[in-house]
């Protein structure tokens, strides 16, 4: 694949995954992650993709109840640092995608058990010591497979926000979860200047992507939003492992 090839190819990648992130508030890691270890790396991969993160996140979190949510969320988001950074290191090495098979796993039961309209609740009382607990396995999962997924959506699915605070909780959580991995990969060799200006390339169609995405979900009803979330979690989740399969093949 020649160079201007593969520029098309990457662009196409952010665009496809910040649509989807601007449908239901997530995915743009967990989508050009998996495309993008088809070029390159996953650190690599990791690396590409921390200004379209940090920029797309921003903008997802924005809103008048974005003070409520920090104050609710903080312990699972200092959690998520300590995780990431205890676990740094383990995206380089893991190579064999076992670490993306299980991932995959987990998104395709919980999206399943979402499918069948069960609903998860945290119950009062609980949320001030599964919040650092949340944290901490999300942060050890960033470290090892460069996707902020598992089990912080789930948890935060559980505490009942609407449809507009979902995507902003989502936000937050993804937006400290990319600094505290970036960290991880400045000081594991694989974030520098040069990398960080394609990443700011990568922000174009990431923001093309979210913006669209985001003009769909407003005009969508929250059942049809959580239809949408629920299957987009079964695809990626089946994206995951069908990926971790073939390489372990």
């Amino acid at each position: 694949m020649d160079q201007s090839t593969q520029f098309l190819v990457i662009g196409a990648i952010f665009v496809l995954a910040g649509f989807v992130k601007g449908v239901i508030g997530l995915g743009l890691p967990t989508i050009a992650v998996g495309l993008l270890g088809v070029l390159m790396s996953p650190a690599q991969a990791a690396a590409l993709l921390v200004i379209p993160n940090l920029v797309t996140n921003s903008w997802q979190l924005l809103g008048p109840k974005l003070p409520a949510i920090a104050r609710r969320l903080w312990p699972m988001l200092a959690g998520t640092c300590v995780g990431t950074w205890a676990g740094a290191g383990l995206l380089e090495k893991a190579r064999d995608g076992s670490a993306t098979l299980w991932l995959g796993l987990a998104l395709i039961l919980y999206a399943l058990v979402g499918l069948k309209a069960a609903k998860l609740r945290v119950p009062a009382g609980w949320e001030a010591w599964l919040g650092p607990l949340v944290g901490v396995l999300t942060g050890v999962a960033t470290a090892a497979t460069g996707v902020f997924v598992l089990p912080a959506v789930p948890y935060l699915q559980a505490l009942g926000f609407d449809k507009d605070e979902m995507v902003q909780a989502l936000g937050l959580s993804f937006l400290v979860s990319t600094l505290a991995l970036s960290l991880g990969l400045i000081g594991a060799g694989a974030l520098d200047w040069h990398v960080a200006g394609a990443s700011g390339l990568a922000l174009l169609p990431a923001l093309a992507g979210l913006w669209a995405g985001q003009m769909l979900r407003a005009r969508i009803s929250p059942a049809t939003f959580r239809l949408c979330f629920f299957a987009a979690l079964l695809a990626l989740g089946v994206y995951l492992v069908t990926r971790a399969t073939l390489q372990a093949a």
